[in-house]
């Protein structure tokens, strides 16, 4: 296991806010051909955060990685296979519920990165009350969830064989109640996106292998069996650390976030502002654009054979990491777009040139991987699992088109521009599931891939690069 569970999602990175004298106006004269224009010609500032944003996140992926290894062995080593088969059950649970925050996280990065003044604190503090109250709810539901299934012994049903018979419930209520209270404190890793802070954020992440890698070595020092629970001390390492970042960002708005807190429970005496208009397009993302990237393993796993189903994991694991790198770097972009937006003034940087330049970068980190995927199939299989050129060919511009998508994802972040997202991916879902089945048979593992790649394309950078356009020449006209 690579990484271990974590509030944040794998496309959160570093977003240092570019200084106000960068998005001062310019000329906004855009002809029918050519970019809106952008805020400076010096665009340093934002591509040092930009950059930032990938190196941290580039360098938290191997050490996870590494550390996930080592992590691995010593499960396996000290408590047996089954402990580690559980573990990676439980793991799983997170993995499953990434909407756990309802999308409020879109409504506390808008609010926070368009206030970098006083003059919206009162904007600031709402959201802050209503995300509070919707992080608080959805907790509580996740609670009674937990309850329920602890009691009624549903949990052997649910996880089936791989739970471990006399502790595997104990540990399963342990996690999904941890993934529970660790959503409201979750707040502050969404709103250190907002104050541009993120970077706090994602070194904090890359402590948390570190985290449970020593709370294993301590167990095993003082003799605790704790085998059975090694997934609930992930999650509790989850949860501490999203202590933490919302301690800082507490620290980071004294007035407004102590203010919200102590409010919150006044529902009927304050009113928190309106945030599910951007809520429900980012909750959609949230649970279909898994099910649209994921099916593709069902679809082997059904169409093809079980060594299909290997090589295209395998591939997946090689070139997944260059979607989080652009992801990662592309988050940095999101409050620096808010900001511009907010203040009428044109972007820091142009969105279609950005996606232009995320190919690039995407391009040579995948030419890269392909040019070492043999060693690195060899060294990861023992030379049991092989990848065809076809498969690393697709993976590859698959890649690349998930990079491309970032920068324009990011410029549409307001209610309108989260709203054609969602419906896009809407639409995307059952075009991909189609032509990956299709595909499947004909073209093995690579077959799911291409159906990915036309969705992608079709509906993430096309789509998104025809709004972007449109709404720059609305803009800017």
């Amino acid at each position: 296991m690579g990484e271990q569970p974590s509030i944040v999602s794998d496309g959160q990175a570093v977003a240092d806010l570019v200084s106000d004298s960068s998005m001062g106006a310019v000329d906004a004269d855009a002809n029918a051909g050519e970019d809106a224009p952008t805020a400076s010609d010096d665009n340093q500032p934002v591509w040092r955060t930009v950059g930032r944003s990938a190196i941290l996140r580039a360098l938290v992926l191997p050490v996870s990685a590494i550390l996930g290894i080592i992590i691995t062995r010593v499960i396996i080593g000290n408590y047996g296979p089954g402990a580690f088969a559980q573990y990676g059950l439980l793991v799983g649970i997170g993995a499953m519920l990434p909407f756990t925050d309802l999308g409020i996280s879109a409504a506390v990065v808008n609010a926070l990165a368009a206030a970098p003044s006083d003059t919206k604190q009162e904007h600031v503090y709402r959201t802050l009350v209503a995300a509070i109250r919707v992080l608080v709810a959805s907790a509580v539901v996740l609670l009674a969830l937990t309850v329920a299934l602890s009691v009624t012994g549903a949990w052997p049903t649910l996880l089936g064989a791989g739970l471990d018979p006399k502790h595997g419930s104990l540990a399963a209520g342990l996690c999904l109640g941890l993934i529970a209270v660790a959503v409201p404190v979750g707040i502050g890793q969404r709103a250190l996106v907002g104050l541009g802070k993120n970077h706090v954020s994602i070194i904090l992440q890359g402590l948390q292998s570190p985290m449970v890698l020593a709370a294993l070595l301590l167990a095993i020092w003082v003799g605790i069996d704790a085998g059975p629970y090694v997934a609930a001390v992930a999650y509790a390492a989850t949860f501490v650390l999203a202590i933490v970042s919302t301690v800082i960002v507490a620290r980071m708005l004294p007035g407004n976030f102590g203010r919200a807190t102590r409010d919150a429970p006044r529902i009927r005496s304050v009113h928190g502002e309106k945030v599910f208009d951007q809520a429900w397009p980012m909750l959609v993302q949230l649970v279909a654009m898994p099910i649209a990237l994921q099916t593709d393993r069902l679809i082997i796993s059904h169409v093809n054979t079980v060594s299909d189903l290997a090589s295209y994991n395998l591939a997946s694991q090689m070139f997944t990491p260059v979607a989080q790198v652009a992801s990662a770097a592309a988050y940095a972009l999101w409050p620096m777009f808010v900001r511009a937006r907010t203040s009428d003034g044109p972007p820091p940087v142009s969105p279609q040139k950005t996606a232009w330049q995320f190919c690039g970068a995407a391009t040579a980190m995948c030419l890269l991987i392909c040019a070492v995927s043999g060693w690195l199939a060899n060294l990861a299989s023992g030379g049991k699992i092989s990848l065809s050129l076809l498969l690393i060919a697709v993976f590859s511009v698959l890649m690349i088109l998930q990079a491309a998508k970032n920068p324009l994802g990011m410029y549409m972040t307001d209610a309108p521009g989260l709203r054609f997202q969602a419906y896009m991916v809407m639409l995307m879902l059952p075009v991909n599931l189609v032509i990956s089945w299709v595909l499947a048979k004909p073209w093995g593992p690579a077959g799911p891939v291409m159906g990915s790649i036309v969705g992608v394309l079709l509906f993430q950078v096309l789509a998104n690069a025809i709004y972007v356009r449109r709404d720059l020449r609305r803009r800017f006209a």
